[in-house]
């Protein structure tokens, strides 16, 4: 999709898949075209060429009031009206729609337990009671109130100081998992955009630069750019100061395997684990590494898993954790053991990085 606003293009032959469920995050500078991307989903802003689809339907040929109604919408701005209630805020649309007054109370109080807004507390407060990130919370409780299966937010916690930003990410990230919805979040944070996000689309001068994870667009940037945004450079210089140990995953949190198991028996303890690598043993040394996806490629079978291990990059405790990156990236592993002689200590993946760059 491509929009212009006379002769400034402010997106520019746009193509991107939204999957179901996920939290995709749009990032990019001021003039990226991010809030102009977001605003065509909801026809706030029609494109002057392409179309947008919402499972499969032209959101053209859907009447534009419908439309809205089945996408939550929060800016950073709010827009509370000030001369209501909480409850008549987030109440307003329900009530247009004809809901009963016990209906509405009811929805108004699950939403408020959800934001972590005690109901009995401020349902009958106004706007001007509150405080930013109390307002910013019933912005988010009025654009659910229709549970909508599709949610845009554009910056909503940029006006935020650092502190209650951080407390807000943290409580968003349960309500995300709480709620289930498909979400499209524009943000100029990478922090937030890292910690929030399933996927991230860079934008640059109304084009899509690279569309990935964190550990995506940190270890492997389409470009320059994309490296200065997410600041690999001086995110891995960090990584200066800190060992292989520092970082990796101790041995009493990871799974493993003697190399007699079956993969049937593996596949189900790895999964219900929630690990994507473990270590094979045949009881008196460690014969290798198992990851999941490969082991779900074969299927469930008798087999024994051993016969699957294979060989991982080894690491000294002691060596960098900046120097194993470099090492892993160039042999294109997914996962390292660490190794004192004989000794297994733990496990460096990229997961582990990034949850110290994050």
């Amino acid at each position: 999709m491509t929009k212009r606003f006379g002769e400034t293009v402010a997106v520019d032959d746009v193509s991107l898949d939204v999957q179901g469920g996920e939290l995709l995050i749009l990032i990019g500078g001021s003039g990226s075209g991010k809030t102009t991307t977001l605003r065509m989903i909801n026809r706030l802003i029609d494109p002057d060429e392409g179309s947008i689809s919402i499972n499969g339907t032209d959101i053209t040929s859907i009447d534009e009031i419908l439309l809205r109604k089945n996408i939550g919408y929060v800016i950073q701005q709010i827009g509370l009206f000030p001369h209501m209630t909480v409850r008549e805020n987030i109440g307003l649309i329900p009530k247009i729609e004809g809901w009963s007054r016990d209906r509405i109370e009811e929805r108004v109080k699950e939403l408020l337990t959800l934001v972590h807004l005690p109901p009995e507390i401020f349902m009958d407060r106004y706007p001007k009671e509150l405080s930013g990130g109390q307002q910013q919370r019933i912005g988010l409780a009025r654009a659910l109130v229709m549970d909508p299966p599709l949610l845009l937010m554009d910056e909503p916690f940029g006006a935020l100081d650092p502190l209650l930003r951080r407390q807000l990410q943290d409580e968003f990230i349960a309500i995300k998992e709480n709620i289930g919805r498909t979400i499209v979040f524009v943000t100029h944070d990478i922090n937030e955009a890292f910690r929030l996000g399933d996927r991230i689309a860079i934008m640059h001068e109304g084009r899509i630069v690279q569309v990935g994870t964190a550990r995506d667009l940190i270890l492997t940037p389409a470009d320059p750019m994309v490296a200065g945004l997410v600041g690999s450079e001086h995110r891995y210089r960090h990584l200066e100061n800190l060992t292989v140990q520092d970082i990796m995953l101790p041995v009493s949190e990871i799974s493993v395997l003697e190399a007699s198991t079956s993969i049937s028996s593996a596949i189900g303890l790895m999964t219900d684990a929630g690990l994507e690598v473990a270590v094979v043993s045949n009881g008196t040394s460690i014969q290798g590494i198992v990851r999941l996806p490969d082991l779900l490629r074969v299927g469930q079978h008798s087999e024994a898993v051993g016969s699957h291990a294979r060989s991982p990059l080894i690491l000294r405790p002691d060596g960098t954790a900046l120097s194993a990156i470099s090492g892993m990236k160039a042999d294109g592993d997914v996962c390292a053991l660490v190794m004192d002689g004989e000794e297994l200590l733990g496990i460096f993946t990229p997961d582990e990085v990034l949850r110290r760059l994050v």
